[in-house]
């Protein structure tokens, strides 16, 4: 697995003992930040630790040191010592074999085999471990070590989903994609790491220069850094030979006269800190492996924006999402507050435990006591992060702290259902009462924090009026970027709202994540338009800006009449987007979004090649065979379609997407009954899909059902009042029946909703 090169034998001889050949690369003439990068080389940890002892020291045990090991006597913290563990019926047992570790588990077929454990993974509060498979693979165990202390619940083997039924069939099974460690994991747990997946072979050939999260996984190579320390550069360098400057002086901070809130002595950009940070405490995917500190996050990796079922609409966490985005949402970053402003780097530890570390900047004084916290003092209430950071428990046992720093809003929780921490607390009081005692406290007027958390609430769920309040997120200054762009998306699921001035501001805004999320709403407008908008960004300065380009603009060249320097720089874009598809190849999703790309292109030969490849390599997921269909559809080809459909249902009969595909499908081959059935089941699976309740009510209106029509409609209208193509047909079928009324009052909707999305 260990990638072998000159860089490897250096860090050999440095621990050797003896001298260290040191080979620069040569500076390019130009000087050119991309040069300089390509001339960077990683020289590893211990040439490092030659000139940064303290560094190192700190450094030493951390949980970036520890957070990959070969699994030894020194690094295993498990029980290996036959200890046994039930889940699902099915008892796994971990061993010793000699010097090795060992576990009896059930296997990719269900049954039991004995795996050797060939790296421990992380450290605190949890510790997995690693299985090799002859093809390159390393899969992360789904039972792990609860490595807390005994009486705070740990010393003990536990399941990562211990309230569900997780088989070899499930795709979070421990031989899952879920749990692959090449793709997954490996890029934040080592040090220069390259995938090397060899989609012909189906196998990996990982590499790195170092196992665990060492020196240049933040600071980056640093050849050209020891070159600088030797003289080789000008002592004005601010990078020191680096490509980013991440350093931060935490004693920027000072208190003004009067003012119980340090500020910033003088200003300073914190973007190459919070960027590096955020390229392994984020979600996101990665779509580039020439990621260099300091550059935005965006040029390598596709974060993910506030999305349902990711974040709560006010910005809280609530899946798995690391901390890059609540951080960014947050007046802290706001203010120019950085990383290591709180978190010793290289330590990878809080700088002061306690309050004490807010008091840093926030005057204990004023802000550390009853008046402010109205809890009794040294009580857990008591703790600022109580109610300014709210933990969520992740992997049964890592609780892990929100940053975007929220004052409480109890009067949300009780307008659009976010929690918060007064109530998290206080289980047996509702919103309403935790909402007057901060009235109480602070006055009515305390409702300090995100403004745009109705706009987004209202959006997720296809309010009437919620595109008003979108579009006043998304333009407001006041909203930190990543909710603007998150408003921005929105705004899709109102197409008539839809305005040509506001896209062209969201595509020319400065932050890349609105930019990408601006050229989602292109669907809206015209061919031409579209095109005219949106084409400057086949050429935009971030990476993922340029795919997005790609993929909303795919399906326009071949009916339009472009001149050769725009075509050319569709095809350059092209290309880019199939290159980062093929980082991925090991995914069945990217192979899906090559397919999209070339059916939109008209290539349906490879799309059809790129959909089988998904479903081969992971035929468990459902919109390969929900997009193979559409190309056949596409082709006049209905009956392979339905064929495909069918095989998918079979594998999970559970998934709405395939029922609706399905059920068109039928009512194009005139099966209108079954159809019916499909139609309903996807529906009755997916309630939160607008699209299918339509869908239904249109389909049983037209075989005549219309009572029960109006019901499966009027139910959707209630639930989603934005949903124009709800309301319309309400009216229609309102007047099918001969009811008047009824169809006048959802027409005087329908002009109501269409009034709203006027500008």
């Amino acid at each position: 697995m260990k990638r072998t090169s000159l860089i490897a034998l250096i860090v050999l001889a440095a621990l050797g003992g003896v001298a260290v050949w040191r080979i620069w690369p040569p500076r390019h003439p130009d000087g050119s930040e991309a040069q300089r990068a390509a001339d960077a080389a990683y020289v590893g940890r211990a040439t490092c630790a030659e000139c940064h002892p303290a560094e190192t020291q700190l450094y030493e045990s951390s949980d970036h040191d520890r957070a990959m090991e070969p699994a030894d006597a020194k690094t295993v913290l498990g029980n290996f010592n036959n200890a046994r563990f039930t889940y699902n019926w099915m008892t796994s047992t971990f061993f010793r074999k000699g010097e090795d570790y060992w576990v009896r588990t059930d296997g990719p077929d269900g049954t039991l085999q004995d795996y050797r454990i060939t790296y421990t993974f992380g450290v605190d509060p949890l510790q997995q471990y690693l299985i090799e498979f002859p093809d390159g693979r390393l899969q992360a165990l789904d039972i792990s070590w609860d490595s807390r202390p005994k009486a705070r619940g740990g010393q003990r083997w536990i399941h990562l989903h211990p309230d569900e039924k997780v088989d070899y069939r499930d795709v979070l099974h421990w031989t899952g994609p879920a749990l692959n460690w090449n793709y997954m994991c490996a890029e934040c747990h080592s040090t220069d790491l390259r995938k090397n997946y060899r989609a012909e072979e189906n196998r990996f050939n990982t590499e790195w220069s170092e196992i665990d999260v060492s020196c240049e996984a933040c600071h980056g190579p640093a050849s050209l850094h020891l070159a600088w320390a030797s003289g080789g550069g000008s002592p004005a360098d601010a990078t020191k030979g680096f490509q980013a400057n991440l350093s931060a002086d935490p004693k920027a901070w000072v208190f003004e006269a009067g003012s119980p809130t340090a500020r910033l002595a003088a200003p300073r950009d914190t973007s190459a800190q919070v960027e590096t940070c955020g390229r392994c405490h984020s979600r996101r995917t990665q779509i580039s492996e020439d990621w260099r500190p300091g550059q935005p996050l965006a040029q390598t990796h596709r974060v993910e924006l506030l999305d349902e079922g990711l974040y709560q609409a006010d910005g809280q966490i609530l899946d798995e999402v690391y901390e890059y985005g609540s951080f960014l949402q947050s007046r802290m970053h706001a203010g120019g507050v950085t990383c290591t402003d709180c978190h010793e780097p290289h330590r990878a530890r809080l700088r002061v435990e306690g309050n004490a570390l807010c008091a840093t900047c926030h005057q204990a004084s004023v802000f550390d006591t009853p008046a402010h916290h109205h809890h009794r003092e040294g009580t857990e209430a008591a703790r600022c992060v109580a109610c300014h950071m709210p933990a969520r428990l992740y992997m049964v046992v890592d609780a892990r702290r929100d940053h975007s720093f929220l004052v409480p809003r109890p009067d949300l929780s009780a307008a659009i259902g976010t929690p918060n921490p007064c109530t998290e607390c206080h289980r047996n009081r509702p919103a309403a009462w935790a909402a007057e005692a901060v009235v109480r406290w602070f006055g009515p007027d305390r409702t300090r924090g995100p403004s745009w958390a109705q706009g987004i609430a209202r959006g997720r769920r296809w309010e009437a009026g919620a595109n008003k309040l979108l579009v006043e997120s998304a333009t407001s200054p006041a909203t930190p970027a990543i909710a603007r762009a998150t408003a921005t998306g929105l705004l899709a699921r109102f197409p008539q709202a839809v305005r040509a001035e506001f896209v062209e501001a969201a595509l020319r805004d400065a932050d890349p994540l609105v930019r990408r999320a601006g050229l989602e709403l292109l669907f809206a407008l015209d061919p031409a338009t579209k095109w005219e908008l949106g084409s400057p960004l086949l050429g935009d300065p971030v990476r993922t800006v340029r795919l997005q380009a790609v993929d909303a603009l795919a399906d326009l060249p071949g009916s339009l009449s472009l001149p050769p320097a725009q075509r050319s720089a569709f095809d350059r874009a092209v290309d880019e987007y199939r290159a980062a598809q093929k980082l991925n190849a090991d995914r069945a999703d990217a192979w899906l979004s090559l397919g999209a790309l070339d059916a939109r292109l008209g290539n349906y030969v490879q799309a059809e090649a790129a959909y089988q490849a998904a479903i081969r390599l992971q035929p468990s997921f459902m919109p390969s065979y929900v997009n193979l269909a559409d190309l056949y559809r596409a082709q006049g080809r209905d009956a392979e379609g339905e064929r495909v459909l069918r095989q998918a249902i079979a594998q999970q009969p559970d998934v709405a997407d395939v029922h609706h595909a399905l059920g068109l499908l039928l009512v194009r081959q005139k099966h209108r009954q079954e159809a019916l059935g499909e139609l309903a089941q996807a529906a009755q699976l997916a309630p939160d899909n607008p699209r299918y309740a339509y869908v239904y009510g249109v389909a049983l209106s037209s075989e005549g059902q219309h009572a029960k029509a109006l019901a499966v409609l009027a139910q959707a209208q209630r639930r989603f009042t934005g949903h124009r193509d709800i309301l319309a047909a309400l009216v229609q079928v309102s007047a099918q029946t001969g009811d008047r009324e009824a169809a006048a009052g959802w027409a005087e909707k329908l002009r109501a909703l269409e009034d709203d999305n006027k500008p």
